[in-house]
């Protein structure tokens, strides 16, 4: 809230409490000037003793601590504000009186128990404003708050996003369309068909990448046509043997993660390997566990990045986050093979 906007706010407050008790006065006595000068004087004070209590609650942050702390700090600061506001009223009518400024009816009352009388009032009355004033914070702090987890999860789903549809290599896109513009001419309609997979590839990419699961069958769909246009690339160097339990048909896992385990297969195993090779990959069910094992020719190196492709952390983060519990990565390498390992909450 801008400062004139909070003083048009405390205006309309404080003027409204001494206009009401201008009121209630003038209808118990005749109102003199001196009475009306003591109801102004007391709204201006209170409206200063406000500020200063809002002020201290902000550099002490009082919202930050305890509800004990709070209601502490409000039962015992909030009466010694009002204690001050009633204190300063009497050192101003005591000086009006000594100057002649000023004149009271006679039989108004005076005293210690007057006094009190109207310190409990203020005291009310700044209770009833900082309770109104610590209202308003509380639920613009949770306003922002969820505004900002809403902006924070927001982000983060926007990168994922980003990371996702990073996911295909370009030189992927770039052979894919290089290939079937020579297959055009020599199989039109085979290239109509990979034309297919590769629109399907993308779609899917773009589309299922925002959720946070996918069905495992669409999943394999969009990776058979992956492989399908890295076959026409490497042609009889790239063989994939396919092992998936029919107990697996109904789960899900998050988007990509197979086709991102058969990309780093291809990309790091085939690719790199003479003559190329069988890509393995097996998917079975176990209980609640979904495993996806993915085996390809080639060698690893823990600790060499670009040996296993910066895909697999990203894989091991979002397992974290959407692999449910157990969820868990593996690399294994032996025998001039490499072994990448994956399970999750079906």
């Amino acid at each position: 809230m801008t400062m004139r906007r909070r003083a048009a706010l405390q205006a309309m407050v404080w003027g409204g409490y001494t206009a009401v008790s201008v009121a209630m006065l003038a209808s118990f006595q005749s109102l003199s000037g001196s009475l009306l000068f003591v109801m102004l004087a007391l709204g201006a004070l209170l409206w200063a003793a406000s500020e200063g209590l809002r002020a201290l609650a902000l550099r002490q942050a009082w919202l930050d601590g305890s509800t004990r702390s709070l209601v502490l700090r409000l039962a015992l600061i909030t009466p010694a504000a009002a204690l001050g506001v009633q204190l300063t009223l009497f050192g101003i009518n005591s000086l009006g009186l000594a100057l002649g400024w000023l004149e009271f009816p006679r039989g108004v009352p005076q005293g210690l128990g007057v006094l009190l009388g109207y310190t409990i009032n203020t005291t009310i009355m700044l209770w009833l404003w900082m309770s109104a004033w610590l209202g308003v914070q509380t639920l613009n702090r949770w306003r922002l708050g969820e505004i900002a987890k809403w902006r924070a999860e927001t982000a983060a789903r926007e990168l994922e996003l980003q990371v996702l549809r990073a996911q295909i290599n370009p030189h992927f896109l770039f052979n894919a369309l290089n290939n079937l513009r020579a297959l055009i001419n020599e199989d039109p309609a085979r290239a109509r068909e990979m034309v297919s997979r590769l629109s399907n590839t993308l779609r899917h990419t773009l589309q299922h990448s925002a959720k946070p699961r996918v069905p495992l069958a669409d999943e394999l769909a969009v990776v058979r046509d992956y492989v399908a246009l890295e076959q026409l690339h490497h042609e009889e160097r790239l063989q994939v043997n396919w092992q998936v339990d029919p107990a697996t048909a109904g789960a899900s896992l998050p988007p990509m993660l197979l086709q991102l385990l058969v990309e780093n297969a291809i990309k790091h195993g085939i690719a790199r390997t003479p003559g190329g090779g069988v890509v393995a990959v097996d998917i079975a069910r176990d209980g609640p566990l979904l495993r996806i094992a993915v085996d390809n020719p080639g060698q690893w190196q823990p600790g060499v990045s670009d040996s296993t492709g910066l895909g697999l952390a990203n894989l091991r983060e979002r397992l974290q986050r959407a692999g449910g519990d157990g969820a868990d990565c593996r690399i294994e390498s032996g025998a001039g093979r490499v072994k990448v390992s994956v399970q999750l909450t079906a």
